[in-house]
């Protein structure tokens, strides 16, 4: 149990970083790399059509993620923050697939995606949704055009958000080359 809620609480921190790696701006070439090695933030690998591939240090280990913004989001909600998906690699866990919603789920809310014939279920935690199977997840983003996801929203709205796969295998491609199962 200290287990899932240790893993939890990770997947909650590395949702907020694919922000911080899409902002990210190359570090020009008249740095010097000792200035650029002690940056202790995200590193962007690259951006592969509608998604980027980047790694952080997490404990001394490369840990590799791919994300996405929503391209469209029904109903708009007002005051709503970033809807991201991601696709996490680390050494201790791999195929982790999130959500960051933008607003807070009710407690025990279920979120479904569906990516083409595929349906996908998520289950949630405060502001953030996790695949039950990350790799049928993968597996689906792999093969899908776009992954549709439904969500129980504030005042029992129905949210619907769509998210582009167009990069989604070469952006992952780039996260398992960065950070290879051992």
């Amino acid at each position: 149990m200290h287990l899932r809620y240790s893993c939890l609480l990770i997947a909650v921190l590395l949702l907020a970083l694919p922000a911080a790696a899409e902002s990210k701006k190359p570090v020009a070439s008249t740095h010097s790399a000792s200035h650029t090695s002690s940056t202790a933030g995200p590193k962007e690998i690259g951006k592969f059509e509608d998604w980027t591939a980047a790694t952080h240090q997490e404990s001394g280990q490369t840990v590799c993620y791919a994300f996405t913004r929503a391209q469209t989001s029904v109903p708009s909600l007002s005051g709503r923050g970033p809807v991201v998906m991601t696709v996490t690699e680390r050494p201790s866990g791999r195929d982790a697939v999130a959500m960051e919603a933008g607003f807070t789920y009710a407690p025990n809310a279920t979120v479904t995606v569906q990516v083409d014939q595929t349906g996908l279920d998520f289950y949630t935690a405060q502001r953030n949704a996790f695949a039950r199977d990350g790799k049928a997840a993968v597996a689906a983003f792999n093969k899908g055009s776009r992954a549709i996801a439904r969500s129980p929203g504030p005042k029992e709205a129905t949210v619907t958000d769509t998210f582009s796969l167009r990069g989604f295998s070469a952006a992952y491609a780039a996260i398992m080359k960065a950070c290879p199962a051992k």
